[in-house]
């Protein structure tokens, strides 16, 4: 079985939106400073990689105030978690092909 590059989600291609992906395949949310812990990287990556999965329907915001200070989760969303499945399986299939 041949597989199409067109099977690949161009929003996955970046680790980083991988990362947050399967973070959120896994939990129900996420909020932004753990991401940021457990991805180790800086503020302002980690916020472009979210806007990017934002845009693209893939994940839903949450803001809100913990106290005073504020809160923002993310969510994976159905189209988010379908995408990923399948770019997911794309991957499983290109390295069966390669055995």
């Amino acid at each position: 079985m041949k597989v199409s590059l067109e099977e690949f989600d161009k929003a996955f291609e970046n680790r980083i939106r991988l990362q947050i992906m399967s973070v959120l395949s896994v939990n129900t949310n996420y909020d932004f400073n753990s991401l940021k812990e457990l991805l180790q990287v800086t503020d302002g990556n980690l916020a472009s990689h979210l806007k990017a999965l934002e845009k693209e329907e893939y994940i839903s915001v949450f803001k809100s105030f913990v106290g005073r200070k504020p809160n923002t989760q993310y969510a994976a969303t159905q189209k988010g978690k379908d995408a990923f499945k399948k770019h997911l399986q794309a991957l499983e299939n290109l390295i069966r092909q390669q055995k």
